[in-house]
């Protein structure tokens, strides 16, 4: 029962975080963005603009709602959902903190893990989800389905070529993305975020695999469909692209899964390469895990709105290109370097050798 009762209170957790990170991150890019071109941004709504979020999803839920007469209205009605669950779902294999102590109304003697997906406790300490990133990768590839058929189910050609736009560009940029997960796998030894979070005790991966860093953010901006990579709502062909023909709570989905997409890419960031909840105390002070982690991935948040409000949008072309040959091979490139490092640092002689120059640089 207390097991029970711990996730359901972890779900109900990040869920909650979600949904108010969503209201409350179109808020912060409106004021980020206001602030870089020299405005004020919203500020009417509540003591300094604050309720702006709530006045806006309060518009939507009163807007009047549109259906096109042609369109196929059960993939119509289930596209926005398809997008959105798979954003709502993804965090439930990512570690945002260590381990509560024992107390309260959780009296598990080994502590409650802040993740919310199964694991096993093994020689005293919490084992995640053995296959956590594959379980990332799989929700994250069912997205793009609720996109193209937003596009497919609208009867509409603009909608139409947003969608198909957005599928061919998602699908390109995962496999850089998917890419560069391997790195932080292979320093690891394995696939469970808890256990690639733990292997950050001494140095985060991100100085170990820089070039692997870059690639995931870059990719993970296109996957988004974030600037300079936001081709598919291209308003100058495409009027506003696979939602074009969706209004009220619908099209407030499509951008809910945008926004929380956001926030599960910059927390896998976060855990794949910058530490994730480690810092300093956190052994003595639990609480400071989930501190560290947030912080760390409202940084990222930070950087996504900088780069949109900084980036000029890029032709189609090159967004296709970029992705297959530069990407794409620099991607590769840097799993099969990292291979043949991990294997040559094993043997004995190199050691030998690598510890001789440490100790001829370093004394």
């Amino acid at each position: 029962m207390d097991t029970i009762v711990a996730t359901l209170l972890k779900i109900v957790f990040i869920l909650g975080l979600l949904v108010t990170g969503f209201a409350y991150m179109t808020l912060a890019e409106r004021k980020v963005v206001a602030r870089i071109q020299t405005r004020y941004g919203p500020n009417r709504a509540g003591p300094f603009g604050l309720l702006q979020p709530v006045a806006d999803g309060i518009k939507l839920m009163f807007k009047e709602d549109i259906m096109p007469l042609a369109a196929d209205k059960v993939v119509y009605f289930l596209a926005p959902v398809i997008t959105v669950v798979p954003a709502l779902i993804i965090l439930a294999v990512v570690p945002f903190g260590g381990t509560i102590p024992p107390g309260g109304i959780i009296t598990d003697p080994r502590g409650t893990p802040l993740v919310i997906a199964p694991g096993v406790y093994e020689n005293g300490r919490w084992q995640g989800l053995s296959v956590g990133v594959l379980y990332i990768l799989a929700v994250a590839s069912i997205s793009v389905y609720g996109i193209v058929l937003a596009g497919w189910a609208s009867n509409n050609k603009y909608s139409m070529l947003g969608g198909l736009r957005s599928s061919a560009q998602m699908i390109s940029y995962e496999l850089a993305l998917g890419l560069s997960f391997v790195p932080p796998l292979m320093l690891a030894g394995s696939m469970s975020l808890v256990d690639i979070v733990e292997a950050q005790r001494n140095v985060w991966f991100v100085f170990l695999q820089p070039l692997a860093a870059l690639i995931f953010l870059v990719a993970a901006l296109a996957e988004v469909n974030r600037a300079p990579f936001d081709l598919p709502e291209a308003e100058q062909e495409l009027t506003a692209g696979y939602h074009t023909e969706y209004s009220g709570m619908k099209f407030a989905l499509f951008f809910m899964a945008e926004y929380i997409k956001m926030i599960a890419v910059s927390a896998i960031a976060t855990t794949l390469y910058f530490g994730g909840w480690l810092g300093p105390g956190v052994e003595r002070f639990w609480f400071l895990g989930p501190v560290y982690f947030f912080g760390k991935t409202a940084v990222f948040l930070v950087i996504m709105i900088w780069v949109r409000a900084t980036l000029p949008r890029i032709r189609y072309d090159k967004l296709m290109a970029f992705g297959w040959k530069t990407l794409l091979p620099v991607s590769l490139a840097n799993v099969m370097i990292t291979a043949i490092a991990m294997v040559l640092a094993q043997d004995p002689g190199v050691r030998q050798f690598l510890e001789g120059l440490r100790k001829y640089f370093l004394g």
